[in-house]
């Protein structure tokens, strides 16, 4: 039983390690192309009769756009690949971090949600990927 328990702490960890791997290289990116970083990882506990929400980066755009990203990596493009990943679920845990993170800003600049997909090697950034709506 231990040994298993180990495996998976383990496996957790390396999972973990990829995804800020991925983070990373998608914020790399995105600063080449302009943006700037705002906020990293953020994050809105989970509270009574209330879902938790996150955004992996939150970025300004030369224009004053705040950009929402959520970053998607897959070790390779089966059952979808990354971008196929970021389902509805995962879309609303995000907008629910803007929502929040927004009650902050005043006035609210525009927003968009763009997805970072990486499929092994292969990065594509998707501008404006999903809406509030």
């Amino acid at each position: 039983m231990a040994a298993a328990w180990s495996s998976d702490l383990a496996s957790k960890v390396t999972t973990k390690s990829r995804g800020d791997e991925a983070e990373d290289r998608a914020l790399a990116y995105l600063q080449t192309r302009g943006l700037v970083l705002v906020e990293r990882n953020y994050r809105v506990a989970r509270g009574p009769g209330a879902p938790g929400a996150e955004v992996d980066l939150i970025m300004r755009a030369s224009d004053g756009t705040l950009v929402f990203v959520e970053v998607r990596a897959r070790a390779n493009s089966d059952h979808g690949g990354a971008a196929a990943s970021v389902g509805r679920g995962k879309q609303l845990r995000c907008i629910r971090g803007a929502r929040h993170y927004l009650q902050s800003v005043h006035p609210w600049p525009p927003c968009r949600f763009d997805v970072v997909a990486i499929d092994g090697e292969a990065l594509n950034w998707i501008p404006a990927a999903f809406d509030a709506s």
